[in-house]
């Protein structure tokens, strides 16, 4: 192999790789920016002559629309179509119903799901999926999403060495190993790797991310919520409490059959234990904020917005089910979906001087009246330290009254058109769930896996094709797509495809991995292996895994016929350490998962510095007791 010798050109993208790794530790400036520096002084440095082959600078900007990076903001869009559709707020109802809504049991049901989903379609396409997923468990749980992102970002890079075509590295290395065979001696021909060859080692590692996470998550993962999910601001326990003084909960229950209450309707028991029932549910249907003066029918279940003693007590006294938790409305009176609103009566508004009874205000505006604020004081039905409670449906209105209602987000929208009130609260998701374009969501879902497992398609086209049939089908409109799009994710990953070339065309990362195998030589085949996994995985945190893959197969096929090792087994140590990503946030899932939950580059170097040593003992383990 000939020499390669450390150039001026060299010298310099080994000082910008330094230099970026300080800005990301750092994080004087945030690590979007840094990328974004650091590819306009790659694209300065060019111009001068003595180093005129450092970048092309009239593709220096392509990242923006390179295959990894257009695919990232196809698979954004989907999986805002398919949360636009109701269907994510259902999955994540389904895990909290069979998983619970602690950390130990939340993270394995999550974790191990998008590990099986990303080992047949690009990881990242999986946990942009399961981020909506997530964030609506992070509410409804109120564990941070800080603590739940992570786990599962992790285990989609994991999972995408379950399968040969779960990652960009395991696909092309097959093609890699059939053209090494060309250039090698019969007696050394390597056989493909069949499709599930590598599940074991795989599953090995998807298992030990969920097992890390489990048992020492509590000292690894980041202790506060840093991000927040946009819908989630402000219990309603703590709002009504903070700003009205309002000690209340909701809480569910059940009426038995035959119940002494079954005829009287839902006004006649609020009053009569000071609380409001602001859902119901009867054969298998729901009302959110059902009329008042409907009558009972049981069996049947009901929310009840009241304060915790008078809620018991009101079970206790009247032979009513109390339940520990929602079960039923869990969907419905989920902070993604509804929550405490106020809006003003102005002056010339048509409701002056009616009341709630008078408008049917639940059956009209599809909200439950809670409270109305006049003069300084607060009317409802709760008891307060201040006041006796009120009938609050049967208080007039007057102009200048702020009424404090409880409304899915969908009805308050439809409120702000109402000329009659002015909606005061802004900070809610003003857009209305499409649960009727479900289908043309699958649909346009479905068509783009296809696409990915069944032709030869480029991925970024394939995931296009279902992110542009849902805007076509109105699932969402352009401007909700571009919104879906997390554009410092895109800038972060498009910034650094520059660099990654120029440590590759350079010569830097041929340089680099000369220098290391120099220092193995002689070295017992395991160990041998073994620095050719750590090589790897150093590459893959400052180039593409393709890139570093592509590099490092020929070599690593060279090593090990010359120590008379396996050159497949060596092969396939590349294409599965180039997957060992977690230290920084350069990994696509690594990106996409950062802003949301608010993570800094240390949060990944503390979790992600065990999870990269583990990766190594394991993989390596793993391989040489199957091969």
């Amino acid at each position: 192999m000939e020499e390669i010798r450390l150039t001026l050109e060299m010298s310099v993208v080994l000082g910008l790789l330094a230099f970026t790794v300080f800005l990301f530790v750092s994080e004087i400036v945030r690590v979007d920016l840094a990328a974004i520096m650091v590819m306009v002084l790659l694209g300065l440095l060019s111009q001068l002559p003595a180093l005129s082959n450092l970048a092309d600078v009239s593709v220096l900007f392509n990242g923006l629309a390179s295959n990894a990076v257009v695919s990232i903001i196809a698979v954004m869009i989907i999986g805002a179509g398919l949360d636009k559709t109701g269907l994510m707020s259902k999955v994540a109802a389904l895990i909290l119903r069979h998983g619970g809504r602690t950390e130990r049991r939340i993270i394995p049901i999550i974790s191990g799901t998008v590990g099986v989903i990303s080992s047949f379609m690009q990881n990242v396409g999986a946990a942009a999926l399961f981020l909506p997923v997530v964030s609506r468990i992070s509410v409804r749980t109120e564990l941070p999403l800080s603590r739940l992102l992570m786990p599962m970002g992790f285990c989609a890079i994991l999972g995408g060495t379950m399968t040969m075509v779960g990652s960009s590295p395991l696909i092309l290395l097959n093609d890699l190993l059939l053209s090494a065979n060309q250039t090698l001696a019969e007696d050394q021909q390597m056989r493909p790797f069949g499709l599930f060859s590598v599940t074991p080692i795989g599953v090995s590692l998807v298992l030990t991310g969920i097992l890390y996470f489990t048992l020492f998550g509590r000292w690894v993962l980041p202790s506060g919520q840093r991000g927040q999910d946009a819908t989630s601001g402000q219990s309603l326990k703590d709002y009504l409490k903070t700003i009205y003084g309002l000690k209340t909960d909701i809480f569910e229950i059940t009426i038995p059959e035959d119940h002494s209450c079954v005829g009287d309707t839902f006004d006649e028991v609020m009053q009569r234990y000071h609380v409001y029932i602001i859902g119901s549910a009867y054969r298998g249907k729901r009302w959110f904020a059902p009329v008042i003066q409907t009558q009972i029918e049981a069996p049947c279940r009901i929310a009840v917005l009241g304060r915790e003693k008078v809620v018991r007590q009101m079970a206790e006294e009247g032979g009513y089910i109390l339940h520990d938790r929602l079960d039923v409305f869990a969907e419905d009176y989920a902070p993604t979906k509804s929550g405490v609103a106020e809006m003003v009566v102005p002056p010339g508004s048509s409701v002056i001087g009616k009341c709630a009874h008078d408008l049917v205000f639940r059956k009209t505006y599809g909200a439950s009246l809670l409270a109305i604020h006049r003069d300084g004081e607060t009317l409802s039905y709760v008891d307060t330290e201040e006041h006796e409670p009120t009938a609050v449906g049967e208080v007039p209105f007057h102009a200048g009254d702020t009424l404090v209602i409880h409304s899915t987000w969908e009805a308050l929208t439809r409120l702000t058109k109402d000329r009659d009130f002015v909606v005061v609260t802004t900070d809610f998701p003003q857009e209305e769930l499409r649960p009727k374009k479900v289908g043309w969501a699958l649909l346009f879902f479905l068509i783009s896996i296809s696409l990915i497992i069944f032709t030869d398609m480029r991925l970024s086209l394939c995931l296009l094709t279902g992110a542009v049939g849902m805007v076509l089908t109105k699932v969402l409109d352009i401007d909700d797509a571009y919104r879906a799009v997390s554009w410092s994710t895109v800038f972060l990953l498009a910034s650094l495809i520059p660099l990654g070339q120029a440590v590759q065309n350079t010569g830097t990362a041929g340089w680099i991995a000369q220098q290391v195998l120099s220092l193995l030589e002689g070295w017992p085949i395991w160990s041998l292996q073994a620095g050719i996994a750590v090589l790897a995985t150093v590459f893959t945190l400052i180039m593409s895994n393709v890139g570093a893959t592509v590099l490092l197969v020929p070599l690593a096929i060279s090593i090990a016929i010359a120590a008379g090792g396996d050159p497949a087994i060596f092969a396939l140590t590349v294409a599965i350490a180039t997957s060992n990503s977690f230290i920084i946030p350069t990994h696509q899932v690594n990106a996409l998962i950062m802003g949301p939950a608010g993570y800094r580059v240390v949060d990944f170097m503390k979790s992600g510095g065990v999870m990269t040593i583990l990766f190594l003992i394991v993989s390596l383990s793993v391989m040489n007791l199957l091969f």
